[in-house]
């Protein structure tokens, strides 16, 4: 049997499983949580108006003492003990058993708890289609048909984002996953440059492609035996620099063409041709290094933190002060800054404000409204607060518009897993929204230049749809684009490489795509648009 047989049928067998328990013995399919111990605090009703926005909910969620069980994955296994576990049961009434998992065993275990058929009130991580079958069995909470209680998922989800649904529920329009919101930053990864040797030789930051292209030749002019541009993500280059020539997206190579509303395979596009056609330059002239398909991280962390070998990549943000302390004993005057998109639209990616990528569910159990309410409370504004900052006053004071933390003055970095280890703050699977005063959200200098820079000048791709797979096209997208990619990638480097390839090199290239089935790949996309769009109407 092979791989990928044996793991359709472990899938299979698990589901079925899961679905014989909760259809054949409904009382076993149920949690039987132990009953805890009621807090002194819970037992003090709490004041409706002192927690802040609800978004319309009220304090508490329940009319008696509820426990509900919550699988997240998480290395503190005190849980129970935490702040937030005692600050959710004091302002909503509901007790919360956290079954925490480490992140490294959480898939297996719920593994193992799936095919029990003895789900916890709220867990997450079962991929989508995945949680589609087993809702459409009743064996989770198809959360659309609790609008009425939910003012938080109405509102980001059905109000504000009427797309979501369409996008992230089933044919019926159910939707099974709790997204979760407000979560990404505007800027992660871009384009980075030395901008002490900029300085240095008098060259100005580029702000379009040519420029770049100028300040490259400068930087080898000045200094002969290097490369001035280097790159660690081997054939993930294409796929970050297609945002600047409007080809890129999540679902690379494929992306959606605003212009022609319509999904299209990047790499047999002209403009794929014109960014090969840049890259052979930059490669020819010996501004790009040669080792830019195959360099490790070590080798190119070496070379930017040198002085001499490689001065402009592309990579993540948090790169801008860790190599600055890798080597200010060495070199004080090391300054890295995140640089202007390459590329004709000058723009980056659109990183997605809502995502259901955690898998969010409500097992159909006795507690699933007290656990709907729950995740609804958490979504709210008042939730986000406290589940991403903690208790204003207790736990975090506010400075400058940003959450510190008194107790932590200590800590050199208070970042989110400090706030995990020391609070149960930001637990894996339990925030479904974020409050942006949260130190997740404190750039460096260095960092907060990107996010300026980038919202300054508006310079954002548009975000792409995000479409709805049948079965059947999973299959079928998996099928054709292992091997496309595969080939893709080699005709790339062969472009690039090789000073005979050209034109015709080009065009047969773009047969060759054709009958691997770039064109079929185009139109399951399209398809599965044409069912968003009709959705969404």
């Amino acid at each position: 049997m092979s791989k990928k047989w044996l793991s359709m049928a472990l899938v299979f067998t698990l589901l079925m499983t899961l679905l014989a328990a909760c259809g054949g013995d409904k009382e076993a399919a149920e949690p039987a949580p132990t009953p805890a111990e009621p807090d002194k605090q819970a037992e003090q009703p709490a004041d409706p108006d002192q927690y802040g926005d609800t978004g319309g909910l009220a304090l508490p969620l329940v009319d008696e003492p509820t426990t509900v069980t919550f699988m997240v994955a998480s290395e503190k296994t005190d849980l129970n003990d935490s702040l937030i576990a005692k600050e959710i049961e004091k302002r909503t009434g509901i007790t919360i058993d956290f079954q925490a998992y480490s992140p490294a065993t959480y898939n297996d275990k719920l593994r193992v708890v799936v095919a029990s058929g003895k789900l916890p009130d709220i867990f997450h991580g079962l991929k989508s289609s995945e949680l589609k079958k087993i809702g459409q069995q009743n064996a989770v909470v198809a959360i659309n048909e609790h609008l009425d209680m939910l003012p938080n998922f109405k509102r980001l989800f059905v109000e504000e984002n009427p797309w979501v649904i369409p996008s992230y529920g089933d044919e019926k329009g159910n939707i099974y996953t709790w997204p979760v919101a407000n979560i990404a930053r505007d800027v992660n990864h871009g384009f980075l440059y030395r901008k002490d040797v900029f300085d240095e030789l008098g060259i100005e930051e580029w702000s379009n492609t040519e420029e770049f292209y100028e300040a490259l030749k400068k930087l080898k002019e000045a200094y002969p035996d290097s490369y001035p541009y280097a790159s660690k993500t081997k054939e993930y280059i294409f796929r970050d620099w297609a945002y600047g020539w409007g080809i890129g997206g999540p679902n690379y190579p494929i992306y959606y063409d605003e212009d022609s509303k319509t999904w299209k395979y990047a790499s047999i596009q002209p403009e794929h041709k014109d960014m090969l056609d840049f890259m052979k330059k930059l490669y020819n002239e010996g501004l790009m290094d040669p080792e830019f398909l195959t360099d490790t991280s070590d080798n190119w962390t070496a070379k930017m933190t040198t002085s001499n070998k490689a001065f402009v990549t592309w990579d993540w943000i948090g790169r801008l002060d860790m190599f600055y302390n890798q080597i200010k004993d060495t070199n004080p005057n090391y300054d890295l800054r995140y640089g202007t998109p390459v590329g004709p639209t000058g723009n980056g990616a659109t990183l997605p404000k809502i995502t259901p990528d955690f898998s969010i569910a409500v097992s159909n159990g006795k507690n699933k409204e007290a656990a709907l309410k729950l995740l609804d409370y958490l979504a709210s504004p008042s939730g986000a607060t406290l589940v991403t900052m903690g208790v204003e006053g207790e736990t975090f004071e506010m400075k400058d518009g940003k959450a510190v933390y008194p107790e932590l003055t200590d800590v050199p970095l208070v970042d989110i897993k400090v706030l995990e280890d020391n609070y149960g703050l930001w637990v894996q699977g339990m925030y479904v929204n974020s409050d942006q005063r949260s130190v997740y959200y404190s750039f460096t200098e260095k960092e907060q230049e990107a996010q300026d820079k980038r919202l300054e000048a508006n310079s954002f791709e548009p975000l792409e749809p995000v479409l709805n797979f049948t079965d059947e096209e999973v299959s079928s997208i998996a099928e054709l684009q292992v091997n496309l990619q595969k080939a893709s990638n080699e005709f790339n480097s062969k472009y690039i490489l090789n000073k005979s390839y050209g034109d015709a090199q080009w065009e047969e290239w773009q047969k060759t795509a054709t009958a691997q089935g770039a064109d079929k790949l185009a139109e399951v996309f399209n398809n599965a648009q044409k069912r968003l769009d009709s959705a969404s109407q």
